[in-house]
């Protein structure tokens, strides 16, 4: 069997393809010369960089940048910001006080109480702002077809890359980025998510009876003018405006009691006396009013009652039997009655 056939080059054939050749190697030394340059300037650019960096203007320009008035008046409000939500976070505690039927409340009782109490006045103020911001996001956005096309771009973004890395590289670049052990809740913090969620759930639950059952009768009071407004209101305004009325009430409401208290309580106790006044007026007059009354109705049922008594004897009178005298009747005999005797004469025979 013939061997294939084969050509063997040789530099000296091709004399072009040798770096020896004159366009070679000035291709060769062009691009070595090019690179050589390139990574000079690289390593010129960074010392230049950190002769920047190190020179004394740059550290004292970050010496006042970082320690300076503004910079320290941020980090000075984080930090009692921060504090504000930790003390609001841990004033999640049962109240000591139970409700009025010896059941022991929850703890979103003490945290809602802290919380639009301005206690925590940061808090609160970021708490409201951000229920607001949602209540304005919730009617001007569709938040669910913002979701919905989050959702879509990194699924769309993901199996791209996937299917861009397998034909480019051989293997997928999403793939490269997967976690070892996928991300899982823990079965604590599932429970305690839950624990929160049935606090949550019956906070509102217990807060409805107590108003319903006149535990608190002035919170009775209020909430039956809230709805009495709100029935008139949910003809003209939407759902999202009463709900906006409703935060704006339950959070500035406190506020303002706060900072005019003194005012408010003198105006509430010289109402309070007021109506305790009328009330004992109305009760003094209804006294006197049901005083006069029983005089009159006591004096009524007198006379009737005398006029009935009247009435009774005088058909007593016309009805009764007339008296039997003794003479009326004849006197009875006091000799036993002798029976007379007669012969018997016989009968003539016919």
């Amino acid at each position: 069997m013939s061997e294939a056939p084969h050509l063997e080059l040789n530099n000296s054939d091709l004399p072009d393809l040798g770096a020896s050749a004159p366009s070679n190697a000035d291709s060769y030394t062009n691009g070595s010369s090019t690179v050589e340059s390139t990574k000079n300037s690289v390593l010129e650019t960074q010392s230049a960089m950190a002769s920047i960096a190190n020179h004394p203007a740059t550290q004292n320009l970050k010496d006042t940048v970082n320690n300076g008035p503004v910079v320290q008046n941020v980090k000075a409000e984080t930090a009692k910001t921060k504090s504000g939500f930790a003390d609001l976070a841990n004033a999640r505690t049962t109240p000591d006080q139970p409700a009025a039927t010896g059941q022991p409340l929850t703890h979103y009782h003490s945290m809602f109480y802290r919380l639009l109490s301005w206690k925590n006045p940061r808090a609160t103020a970021i708490s409201f702002a951000i229920s607001v911001a949602f209540i304005f996001a919730a009617r001007y956005l569709n938040i669910i077809r913002y979701i919905f096309k989050a959702i879509y771009m990194t699924l769309g973004l993901t199996a791209t890359a996937e299917v861009a890395g397998q034909l480019a590289l051989g293997k997928g670049l999403t793939s490269q980025f997967r976690p070892r052990k996928y991300f899982i809740i823990p079965k604590a913090s599932l429970e305690r998510l839950l624990d929160d969620v049935e606090q949550f759930i019956n906070f509102f639950v217990i807060e409805s009876q107590r108003i319903v059952f006149a535990e608190n009768v002035y919170a009775t009071i209020a909430a039956f003018f809230a709805s009495l407004v709100s029935y008139f209101l949910i003809k003209f305004v939407p759902l999202w405006g009463l709900t906006l009325i409703a935060t704006t009430i339950a959070y500035l409401g406190p506020l303002i009691y706060i900072q005019n208290k003194e005012v408010i309580d003198a105006q509430l106790q010289q109402a309070s006396h007021m109506v305790n006044q009328q009330a004992t007026q109305i009760k003094d007059l209804a006294a006197q009013h049901t005083g006069n009354a029983a005089k009159t109705f006591q004096s009524y049922a007198g006379e009737y009652t005398h006029k009935a008594q009247d009435a009774i004897n005088q058909y007593r009178g016309r009805s009764a039997s007339p008296e039997i005298k003794k003479e009326d009747f004849p006197s009875a005999p006091k000799n036993e009655p002798v029976v007379p005797t007669t012969e018997s004469v016989p009968e003539p025979a016919s």
